[in-house]
């Protein structure tokens, strides 16, 4: 039962990021994306992870598309643009070895750490240790809220920077407006 639910939340996601790089409409594109992070959360369900999952629907799912699909209204799809014009010449040629780059990257990655997908978590605490339930939680709050606060507020403050700045960009003048 297991080996049928990974592989259909797999095809699901598979499916989904097909739909999101081929899909010429954004607002399809985004919901292809919908479709993608579903299958993950269904991942989530199956390895007993509910919190994970219930963040992955409404916070990805739910949040981040909306404010995708927000974005992507605002900035007006019904506009039609010629694709055969390139603003810079050489884009996709540097794209291409860019993306070669990065799947090599994603190579050596998980090559060089094949041995650490094979072991479960023997840094976090657990309760046959005789820890309390909470300790995970504990360090997982440690971590992200005292090692990496300040990533964390600035990631924070780049997003919101970058919804204002899309908002300012986006908006139309009306004559006569200063």
């Amino acid at each position: 039962m297991e080996l049928i639910v990974f592989v259909l939340a797999s095809a699901m996601m598979l499916i989904g990021a097909f739909g999101v790089i081929t899909r010429r409409n954004p607002v399809h594109a985004a919901l292809s994306l919908v479709l993608t992070l579903f299958g993950v959360a269904v991942h989530f369900v199956a390895l007993e992870a509910y919190f994970l999952a219930a963040v992955q629907i409404i916070v990805y799912a739910g949040a981040i598309v909306v404010l995708f699909l927000f974005v992507i209204m605002l900035l007006g799809v019904d506009k039609a643009e010629d694709l055969q014009t390139e603003p810079l010449v050489a884009q996709r040629w540097l794209a291409g070895i860019a993306g070669l780059g990065l799947l090599g990257l994603l190579v050596i990655a998980v090559s060089r750490g094949a041995e650490m997908l094979t072991t479960r978590a023997e840094g976090l605490a657990t309760s046959a240790e005789g820890a309390s339930g909470d300790a995970n939680i504990q360090q997982l709050a440690r971590s992200v809220f005292g090692d990496y606060v300040v990533a964390f507020e600035l990631t924070s403050i780049l997003l919101v920077v970058a919804v204002v700045g899309t908002v300012m960009l986006a908006r139309r003048r009306v004559p006569g407006e200063a």
